[in-house]
């Protein structure tokens, strides 16, 4: 039997602990959204996105080293092949809700970089308003990897850090960053309950994964945006009272479903 935690590699996640592109990179959303725009066909394999960038340099670098390198950031943060559950779920709903590209690279983003992931609670636990000072992200970071990073990669990392909660919208400024909240749509919140669908949560808690949170979405929004993406067929929702049942027909396939009922 494939364990859990096979389950969730086979999915596209990256559960592991430390490192992470965060080292030297943002989420890239520039680069992910010309990419996804040049690469038209979502059905594309892994190797029609390393032509794109490396030989046809659609992504406008100027060195073929950093074009190798910008290719293997991209395939760590969202995966760039259709096999790969969450990215195949990302380029669904990129395609269909247009507003909430931001908020579905920093879904995928999540799942798959583990500096993101565990930095992410610090920065949602800031109140609105409240100025994210760089050293305090660094004195964060040195207490979750005692030693692990010289001084300047902290620096660094908590810059890219920073810069992806900015892309993301969830800060706002240039020298001074304050947290901001953002702004939820159908295809966001869509997104995130399959990220944790794919986890193994089920019912009302989904509703309160760590991928929700991200979304800064209270509860009623959330069943107005679930209720919205239901009617567009991105997913079969139902709800009587506090029963909640999801299921996602049109993102997973055969093999994928096995695995997800293993999961019950």
């Amino acid at each position: 039997m494939v364990t859990n935690q096979k389950k969730l590699d086979l999915f596209g996640f990256n559960m592991k602990a430390g490192g992470g592109v965060h080292t030297s990179r943002t989420i890239m959303l520039l680069e992910l959204g010309t990419l996804l725009s040049r690469v038209s066909d979502s059905s594309a394999v892994k190797v029609v996105y390393q032509l794109a960038i490396i030989d046809d340099n659609s992504l406008s670098k100027r060195t073929e080293n950093t074009r190798k390198l910008t290719f293997q950031h991209l395939v760590e943060l969202y995966g760039l092949d259709p096999k790969i559950t969450v990215f195949r779920a990302l380029r669904f709903f990129w395609i269909r809700d247009v507003d909430a590209r931001p908020l579905l690279a920093l879904l995928c983003a999540y799942s798959r970089d583990p500096l993101l992931r565990i930095a992410t609670p610090f920065m949602l636990a800031l109140k609105d308003g409240d100025i994210m000072a760089r050293e305090a992200l660094e004195r964060h970071l040195e207490g979750l990897f005692p030693g692990r990073f010289s001084p300047a990669t902290l620096k660094s990392t908590a810059q890219n850090l920073n810069s992806s909660w900015t892309k993301s919208g969830h800060l706002t400024g240039r020298s001074m960053k304050r947290r901001t909240p953002v702004t939820p749509t159908a295809g966001a919140l869509s997104y995130a309950l399959f990220l944790g669908y794919l986890s193994g949560i089920r019912g009302q808690a989904l509703l309160t994964s760590d991928y929700v949170r991200m979304l800064n979405c209270p509860l009623s929004l959330a069943l107005t945006l679930a209720e919205e993406a239901s009617r567009k067929g991105w997913m079969v929702w139902k709800r009587v009272g506090d029963v909640m049942e999801v299921h996602f027909p049109n993102l997973i396939n055969l093999q994928e479903a096995e695995w997800i009922r293993e999961q019950s």
